[in-house]
Protein backbone atom coordinates (compact mmCIF):
# COMPACT_ATOMS: atom_id res chain seq x y z
CA UNK A 1 0.00 0.00 0.00
CA UNK A 2 1.80 3.46 -1.20
CA UNK A 3 1.51 6.35 1.16
CA UNK A 4 -0.56 9.30 0.70
CA UNK A 5 1.02 12.16 1.06
CA UNK A 6 -1.85 14.42 0.02
CA UNK A 7 -5.77 15.47 1.55
CA UNK A 8 -8.05 14.27 -0.68
CA UNK A 9 -11.91 14.04 0.18
CA UNK A 10 -14.78 12.54 -0.97
CA UNK A 11 -18.68 12.46 -0.11
CA UNK A 12 -19.51 10.06 2.88
CA UNK A 13 -20.90 7.00 1.59
CA UNK A 14 -24.71 6.68 1.46
CA UNK A 15 -26.41 4.31 3.68
CA UNK A 16 -29.73 3.25 5.59
CA UNK A 17 -30.44 4.96 8.55
CA UNK A 18 -32.61 3.66 10.87
CA UNK A 19 -35.87 6.24 11.74
CA UNK A 20 -35.43 4.84 15.48
CA UNK A 21 -31.43 4.69 16.49
CA UNK A 22 -32.77 3.21 19.88
CA UNK A 23 -34.67 0.52 19.01
CA UNK A 24 -31.77 -0.76 16.19
CA UNK A 25 -29.43 -0.39 19.14
CA UNK A 26 -31.54 -2.59 21.24
CA UNK A 27 -31.90 -4.88 18.06
CA UNK A 28 -28.28 -5.21 17.77
CA UNK A 29 -27.73 -6.03 21.93
CA UNK A 30 -30.16 -8.45 21.61
CA UNK A 31 -28.94 -10.36 18.91
CA UNK A 32 -25.24 -9.70 20.66
CA UNK A 33 -26.34 -10.91 23.78
CA UNK A 34 -26.74 -14.28 22.39
CA UNK A 35 -23.43 -14.82 21.20
CA UNK A 36 -21.10 -17.12 23.23
CA UNK A 37 -17.64 -18.87 23.29
CA UNK A 38 -18.07 -22.37 22.01
CA UNK A 39 -16.04 -25.15 22.19
CA UNK A 40 -17.66 -27.52 21.32
CA UNK A 41 -18.25 -27.82 17.29
CA UNK A 42 -19.88 -29.51 14.76
CA UNK A 43 -18.58 -30.92 11.72
CA UNK A 44 -21.03 -29.22 9.47
CA UNK A 45 -19.10 -27.45 6.86
CA UNK A 46 -18.43 -23.65 6.26
CA UNK A 47 -18.49 -22.16 3.22
CA UNK A 48 -15.39 -20.49 2.18
CA UNK A 49 -17.75 -17.10 0.89
CA UNK A 50 -18.55 -17.20 4.23
CA UNK A 51 -15.26 -16.86 5.51
CA UNK A 52 -14.40 -14.40 3.28
CA UNK A 53 -17.26 -11.86 3.83
CA UNK A 54 -16.50 -11.91 7.33
CA UNK A 55 -12.82 -11.04 6.56
CA UNK A 56 -14.06 -8.32 4.69
CA UNK A 57 -15.77 -6.89 6.91
CA UNK A 58 -13.12 -6.89 9.35
CA UNK A 59 -11.08 -5.47 7.42
CA UNK A 60 -13.52 -2.20 7.05
CA UNK A 61 -12.49 -1.62 10.20
CA UNK A 62 -10.88 1.61 11.31
CA UNK A 63 -7.08 1.73 11.52
CA UNK A 64 -4.15 3.94 12.83
CA UNK A 65 -3.38 6.34 9.81
CA UNK A 66 -5.42 3.91 7.80
CA UNK A 67 -2.51 1.62 7.83
CA UNK A 68 -4.87 -1.50 7.56
CA UNK A 69 -2.09 -3.41 10.23
CA UNK A 70 -3.70 -6.88 9.90
CA UNK A 71 -3.59 -10.32 8.13
CA UNK A 72 -6.03 -12.82 8.53
CA UNK A 73 -5.09 -16.40 7.64
CA UNK A 74 -7.73 -18.85 6.70
CA UNK A 75 -7.27 -22.44 7.25
CA UNK A 76 -9.29 -24.92 6.50
CA UNK A 77 -6.77 -27.81 5.76
CA UNK A 78 -6.75 -31.20 8.09
CA UNK A 79 -3.25 -31.43 8.49
CA UNK A 80 -2.59 -27.39 8.73
CA UNK A 81 -4.66 -27.63 11.71
CA UNK A 82 -3.14 -31.09 13.07
CA UNK A 83 -0.32 -28.83 13.07
CA UNK A 84 -1.56 -25.68 15.16
CA UNK A 85 -3.37 -27.96 17.54
CA UNK A 86 0.26 -29.98 18.55
CA UNK A 87 2.17 -26.74 18.80
CA UNK A 88 -0.54 -25.10 20.88
CA UNK A 89 -0.91 -27.98 23.46
CA UNK A 90 2.77 -28.56 24.11
CA UNK A 91 2.66 -24.43 25.15
CA UNK A 92 -0.71 -25.36 26.67
CA UNK A 93 0.68 -27.91 28.82
CA UNK A 94 3.44 -25.82 30.47
CA UNK A 95 0.94 -22.63 30.97
CA UNK A 96 -1.22 -25.43 32.88
CA UNK A 97 1.78 -27.05 34.49
CA UNK A 98 2.97 -23.86 36.06
CA UNK A 99 4.10 -21.22 33.86
CA UNK A 100 0.89 -19.56 34.23
CA UNK A 101 1.05 -19.09 38.07
CA UNK A 102 -2.08 -20.11 40.81
CA UNK A 103 -3.90 -16.69 40.43
CA UNK A 104 -4.46 -16.93 36.62
CA UNK A 105 -5.18 -20.56 36.94
CA UNK A 106 -7.75 -19.54 39.57
CA UNK A 107 -8.92 -16.65 37.31
CA UNK A 108 -9.52 -19.98 34.21
CA UNK A 109 -11.45 -22.42 36.97
CA UNK A 110 -14.68 -21.70 36.36
CA UNK A 111 -14.07 -21.17 32.39
CA UNK A 112 -13.21 -25.22 32.77
CA UNK A 113 -10.74 -25.10 30.25
CA UNK A 114 -7.47 -27.38 30.73
CA UNK A 115 -4.65 -27.95 28.15
CA UNK A 116 -6.53 -30.22 25.55
CA UNK A 117 -7.45 -28.02 22.40
CA UNK A 118 -9.90 -30.28 20.08
CA UNK A 119 -11.56 -26.92 18.24
CA UNK A 120 -8.64 -26.85 17.09
CA UNK A 121 -9.12 -29.61 14.41
CA UNK A 122 -12.71 -30.30 15.06
CA UNK A 123 -13.71 -26.59 13.71
CA UNK A 124 -13.97 -26.42 10.10
CA UNK A 125 -11.83 -23.59 10.34
CA UNK A 126 -9.37 -21.81 12.01
CA UNK A 127 -8.97 -17.88 11.40
CA UNK A 128 -5.67 -16.60 12.95
CA UNK A 129 -5.14 -13.36 12.84
CA UNK A 130 -1.85 -11.11 12.77
CA UNK A 131 -0.86 -7.75 14.07
CA UNK A 132 1.63 -6.30 11.39
CA UNK A 133 3.82 -4.01 13.66
CA UNK A 134 5.84 -2.29 10.21
CA UNK A 135 4.98 -2.05 6.58
CA UNK A 136 7.51 -1.79 3.54
CA UNK A 137 8.20 1.55 1.35
CA UNK A 138 8.55 -0.47 -1.60
CA UNK A 139 12.39 -0.33 -1.96
CA UNK A 140 13.18 -2.65 1.23
CA UNK A 141 13.28 0.04 3.90
CA UNK A 142 10.23 -0.26 7.04
CA UNK A 143 7.30 2.12 7.66
CA UNK A 144 5.98 2.07 11.57
CA UNK A 145 2.67 1.39 11.81
CA UNK A 146 0.56 2.99 14.44
CA UNK A 147 -1.74 2.00 17.01
CA UNK A 148 -1.66 -1.62 15.69
CA UNK A 149 -2.78 -3.29 19.40
CA UNK A 150 -6.07 -0.96 18.92
CA UNK A 151 -6.53 -0.84 15.33
CA UNK A 152 -6.35 -5.23 15.29
CA UNK A 153 -8.74 -5.47 18.72
CA UNK A 154 -11.47 -3.32 16.73
CA UNK A 155 -10.95 -5.73 13.23
CA UNK A 156 -11.44 -8.46 15.24
CA UNK A 157 -14.31 -7.18 17.17
CA UNK A 158 -16.05 -6.72 13.95
CA UNK A 159 -15.34 -9.75 12.67
CA UNK A 160 -16.35 -11.99 15.50
CA UNK A 161 -19.77 -9.72 15.09
CA UNK A 162 -20.10 -10.63 11.56
CA UNK A 163 -19.35 -14.48 12.30
CA UNK A 164 -22.57 -14.48 14.68
CA UNK A 165 -24.59 -12.34 12.78
CA UNK A 166 -23.80 -15.19 10.25
CA UNK A 167 -25.51 -17.70 12.23
CA UNK A 168 -21.90 -19.19 12.98
CA UNK A 169 -20.15 -19.96 16.49
CA UNK A 170 -16.93 -19.25 17.58
CA UNK A 171 -14.01 -19.16 19.89
CA UNK A 172 -11.15 -17.14 20.77
CA UNK A 173 -7.93 -18.79 21.87
CA UNK A 174 -4.47 -17.35 22.76
CA UNK A 175 -1.80 -19.59 23.12
CA UNK A 176 1.41 -18.03 24.78
CA UNK A 177 3.55 -17.98 23.71
CA UNK A 178 2.41 -17.88 19.83
CA UNK A 179 5.41 -17.73 17.84
CA UNK A 180 4.77 -21.08 16.02
CA UNK A 181 1.45 -19.80 13.96
CA UNK A 182 4.17 -17.74 11.92
CA UNK A 183 6.04 -20.12 10.84
CA UNK A 184 3.35 -22.54 10.64
CA UNK A 185 1.35 -20.34 9.02
CA UNK A 186 4.66 -19.06 6.71
CA UNK A 187 3.83 -14.75 7.28
CA UNK A 188 7.05 -12.60 7.84
CA UNK A 189 8.75 -11.84 10.59
CA UNK A 190 6.79 -7.95 10.79
CA UNK A 191 3.84 -10.06 11.65
CA UNK A 192 2.96 -10.47 15.43
CA UNK A 193 0.14 -13.85 16.14
CA UNK A 194 -2.61 -12.33 17.79
CA UNK A 195 -4.96 -15.03 18.18
CA UNK A 196 -6.55 -17.80 16.67
CA UNK A 197 -10.80 -18.09 16.21
CA UNK A 198 -12.19 -21.07 15.70
CA UNK A 199 -15.10 -20.49 13.06
CA UNK A 200 -17.78 -23.20 12.56
CA UNK A 201 -21.33 -24.53 14.22
CA UNK A 202 -21.37 -25.36 17.80
CA UNK A 203 -22.29 -29.20 18.43
CA UNK A 204 -25.74 -30.18 19.00
CA UNK A 205 -24.95 -31.20 22.82
CA UNK A 206 -22.15 -28.21 23.05
CA UNK A 207 -22.58 -27.27 26.40
CA UNK A 208 -21.26 -23.13 27.97
CA UNK A 209 -19.68 -22.68 30.85
CA UNK A 210 -22.60 -20.86 32.79
CA UNK A 211 -19.83 -18.01 34.62
CA UNK A 212 -18.91 -16.76 31.02
CA UNK A 213 -22.62 -16.11 30.53
CA UNK A 214 -22.64 -13.58 33.78
CA UNK A 215 -21.86 -10.12 31.96
CA UNK A 216 -21.25 -7.17 34.29
CA UNK A 217 -24.30 -4.55 34.22
CA UNK A 218 -24.65 -1.64 32.26
CA UNK A 219 -24.81 0.56 35.22
CA UNK A 220 -20.89 -0.76 36.15
CA UNK A 221 -19.80 -0.21 32.66
CA UNK A 222 -21.07 3.13 31.24
CA UNK A 223 -20.78 6.37 32.93
CA UNK A 224 -22.98 9.54 31.56
CA UNK A 225 -22.12 12.42 32.13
Amino acid sequence: MSDATTYEAEPLPVRDRPEDPAQAAEAAFASLATRRTVRDFSSRDVPEAAIRAAVAAAGRAPSGANQQPWHFVAIRDAGTKAAIRAAAEEEERAFYDGQAGQAWLDALAPIGTDADKPHLTDAPWLIVIFAQRWGEDGQGGRVKHYYVPESVGIACGFLIATLHQAGLDCLTHTPAPMGFLREICGRPEAEKPVMILAVGYAAEDARVPAHAGKKKPLDEILTIR
